[in-house]
């Protein structure tokens, strides 16, 4: 563990208003996927700290979800003004402790930004229905908030997810308790300072750190009514089992294997840059980015594009890093063993050392050509910034490589030909499908999720389908009249 003085003061829970450290559990280091340096730490949480925000957190929610809607937003109008206020440093922020470079981290504030505006548009989303269903007799539905709540979220986007859960949650009368990355826990403090700021009482968030042991905790505490979880497959499914076991709501999203297929037609010059787009950015550590090209027919003069735009992409400049030296091994050990099973490297990003920075984390743009689908790294996830290319005949045989990997987050089709194109949106099995677009993510008020298994639960995590996850319906029925016996129904 480090002794130096630290770039970031340490990292800590926040409960009830306050930032407090953890008792009895060990501190990690926080290191900088920059330049392998540690920038802080953090202290892990255990149950005792996970009881005293779920204790603060039932006693803001008796105030607080009596707040009408109208009143809760104005929280997050106040928070979006402070989010472009603290752009800079936000930005800053998740650029030393992600790795991601300042203009990804930028665009992460932008879009959590966007985010925290849709939360405002609430009350004009959910002003419930009424209806007169009968003569003197009519019946309503209005939302209630669900009570305590938790979020689970992963390192690629410390600012960004848990935005996509927390402004919604809140604002829709809920009091949250956030567990974020143990990686990058840094950014969710700046949250929680912000919202405070922003006037949102004590208790409404809370935040704990740790590991897998606080995970498991959320997951059984009966005080908590729902739980959202963000990572990979195998983390979704064992939350979302073990939140169900204990009779919450869940809503888990896991991993993908992104499919783009690129047709003979397509324009060359913007297929290439948007797959090398979709491969490289964030360093390739994001649930939407292309790690598979199906190639269907002859389109070397697209590849050979698309290996030109990877040569422009530059580790340390415009490429960010990977979030660990695990991770960076991983990620080569892929390219490997595809290269040991006959595939081609045509553009090789392992080994990479960036100037100045040689203790960071970084794997170059890469690009592997004839890979066939039993190759691992044809349907496994690998998280960086790197392209499979499986070559194929026609739109028959990509549609059953596309569908017969087990995610289904996104896939993309890059044509001219709007029969493909449809044909590709009718029968791609994912919850995201673009055409000519590499990184097909909806935006506000459309809503984010996947298909197969890249999600876990019902509805989407953001959006208007969020907003099922968030609330439960009262249903009433009224009557006034006297016994005018106009039809069964009144």
């Amino acid at each position: 563990m480090s002794t130096a003085i630290l770039r970031y003061p340490n990292a800590c829970d926040f409960i009830d208003g306050k930032f407090s450290d953890s008792k009895g559990l060990a501190s990690l280091d926080v290191v900088s996927p920059l330049d392998g340096e540690v920038i802080s730490q953090v202290q892990l949480s255990g149950e005792v700290e996970l009881n005293l925000a779920v204790v603060s957190a039932q006693k803001a929610f008796s105030s607080w979800s009596k707040w009408t809607i109208k009143d809760r937003v104005q929280i997050f109008f106040n928070y979006r003004e402070l989010l472009k206020k603290h752009s800079k440093e936000l930005a800053e922020l998740i650029h030393h402790e992600n790795g991601k470079t300042i203009e990804e981290a930028i665009a992460e504030v932008d879009k959590s930004i966007e985010l925290t505006e849709f939360a405002c548009s609430l009350p004009q989303l959910i002003q419930g229905e009424i209806l007169e269903v009968s003569r003197g007799v009519e019946c309503r539905i209005d939302r209630f908030p669900v009570g305590i709540v938790a979020s689970i979220v992963p390192f690629n986007f410390p600012l960004m997810v848990p935005n996509w859960t927390l402004p919604n949650a809140i604002a829709l009368g809920n009091c949250m308790i956030l567990k974020p990355s143990e990686k990058v826990p840094l950014s969710s403090m700046w949250i929680a300072r912000l919202l405070k700021e922003s006037g949102l009482p004590d208790g409404v968030l809370s935040i704990v750190n740790g590991d897998s042991r606080i995970v498991e905790a959320i997951c059984k505490h009966q005080g908590i009514a729902a739980v959202s979880f963000v990572g990979s497959t195998k983390v979704a499914k064992i939350v979302y089992s073990l939140a169900t076991s204990n009779f919450k709501r869940a809503l888990c999203l896991g991993g993908a294997k992104n499919h783009l297929l690129v047709l003979p037609d397509a324009n060359p010059e913007m297929t290439a840059s948007n797959v090398a787009a979709s491969v490289t950015g964030c360093a390739g550590q994001r649930c939407m980015a292309a790690s598979a090209m199906v190639a269907v027919g002859n389109v070397d003069h697209i590849i050979q594009k698309l290996c030109d735009e990877a040569r422009k992409i530059i580790p340390g400049k415009n490429l960010g890093a990977v979030i660990s030296k695990e991770s960076k091994e991983r990620i080569e050990r892929y390219i490997t063993e595809a290269e040991k099973a006959g595939a081609k490297i045509l553009v090789d990003g392992r080994n990479y050392k960036v100037l100045g920075k040689e203790d960071g984390f970084y794997v170059g743009p890469t690009i592997i050509d004839l890979v066939t689908p039993d190759m691992k790294i044809a349907s496994e996830e690998v998280f960086g910034p790197v392209v499979a290319i499986i070559r194929v005949n026609n739109m028959e045989e990509a549609m059953q490589i596309e569908n017969r990997n087990p995610y289904g987050n996104a896939a993309s089709v890059f044509t001219q030909n709007g029969a493909a194109a449809r044909y590709v949106l009718d029968h791609a099995e994912a919850g995201m499908i673009g055409v000519n677009i590499g990184v097909p993510v909806p935006r506000e008020p459309f809503s984010f999720g996947g298909w197969n298994e890249s999600k876990f639960g019902v509805g989407d995590i953001t959006g208007n389908s969020s907003i099922d996850l968030w609330t439960r319906l009262k249903k009433t029925t009224i009557k006034w009249n006297p016994e005018s016996k106009t039809n069964w129904m009144s």
